[in-house]
């Protein structure tokens, strides 16, 4: 592994704190973990300290509290994100690269097998305790969808048809339900998991592309991440009761259910909205923390409190090349890698 620089950045939350947020402060914690490839989401797992970060063609498996890499998973093309079913000791990923789910096991981090979706774009991911079941979240065509595979065996038993092509987030509420972002319609499709069809589409405007998605099952309120605007939504009615302003370049949502703290990424401008759940209905935001541009995505330890994103650094692109059009990240034109931070959220 290259030398590893280390930079550290104490942020102060704002004086419009709840009384039990009151002497809190969030510290930021940046660490150079090399590496090769772009970014999509990454995923904590209490139980061993572990972060997973997707890195385009592989997963980088880090130590959260040293940020050392701790192990690697090969083979994951055009990878997005990761799941854990902790109760089986499986993990699964989504690869639209070869339209698979590389499933592999927490403690040994070995591959176990490639699951074949049978679908295109492989994209979100998630695990539902309820049902017992891993789904991916597919921009597949003509439609999205969700496939749903067991995480004891690997094999794929359901797939669902949803009503959008630009599927990203999914949650569950524990009973039955699952509420999956769609990005392409500012709407949330809610699916049976007995069923496994969707018997709901709700509007959720004003949020504009809806990408991560949490959700506080004790005041049945869905959290909707999107750029500049998000949104809390009844998970009974679909009502909109709480709009949340924030950065631009959201992607993601992370969620600290005993400390009721959301944390939204926003990686055109490089920061994340910390923001306090006051009551169902009453949200205050707590903080806007520097992160790094680019960091758009965000994965949450519950155990720890700590928050965690990551992002590649691109030095200056070779002269004469085109400008694409910048995504949630942030960027232009991008050159090599010239570093690759991982990002810790403290208070």
């Amino acid at each position: 592994m290259p030398h590893v620089r280390r930079h550290t950045l104490f942020v102060m939350a704002s004086l419009m704190l709840p009384a039990a947020l009151a002497a809190q402060n969030f510290k930021v914690e940046k660490v150079n973990i090399g590496g090769e490839g772009g970014t999509d989401y990454l995923t904590a797992d209490p139980a061993t300290g572990r972060v997973y970060i997707s890195r385009g063609t592989h997963i980088m498996i880090v130590d959260q509290a040293t940020g050392k890499v701790v192990g690697d998973i090969p083979d994951t093309p055009r990878t997005h994100g990761i799941a854990l079913a902790q109760r089986h000791g499986h993990g699964f990923t989504t690869n639209a690269g070869d339209s698979t789910s590389t499933m592999f096991d927490l403690q040994s981090m070995a591959v176990i097998k490639k699951v074949h979706a049978g679908i295109d774009g492989l994209d979100g991911i998630m695990y539902d305790d309820a049902s017992d079941k891993i789904l991916t979240i597919d921009h597949s065509h003509p439609t999205g969808t969700a496939v749903v595979i067991d995480p004891q065996s690997g094999d794929v038993v359901a797939r669902v048809e949803l009503t959008g092509n630009g599927p990203e987030g999914g949650v569950s509420d524990g009973k039955g339900r699952i509420f999956i972002n769609l990005e392409d319609k500012n709407a949330i499709d809610v699916v049976d998991t007995k069923t496994w069809k969707v018997v709901n589409t709700w509007s959720i405007a004003p949020c504009d592309g809806p990408t991560g998605i949490a959700m506080d099952r004790t005041t049945n309120r869905i959290f909707s991440g999107c750029s500049k605007t998000s949104v809390v939504v009844d998970a009974g009615t679909g009502k909109v009761i709480a709009e949340i302003p924030n950065g631009n370049g959201v992607d993601a949502l992370g969620w600290d259910q005993s400390q009721k703290l959301m944390y939204i990424p926003a990686g055109r401008d490089g920061n994340v909205t910390v923001v306090h759940e006051d009551s169902p209905d009453k949200y205050t935001v707590v903080a806007t923390v520097p992160t790094f541009l680019g960091a758009k995505t965000i994965a949450v330890d519950e155990t720890r409190h700590v928050a965690y994103a990551f992002t590649p650094e691109y030095g200056p692109p070779p002269a004469g090349t085109p400008a694409p059009q910048p995504g949630r990240g942030g960027r232009g034109p991008r050159g090599p890698i010239v570093g690759a931070w991982f990002i810790r959220v403290t208070h």
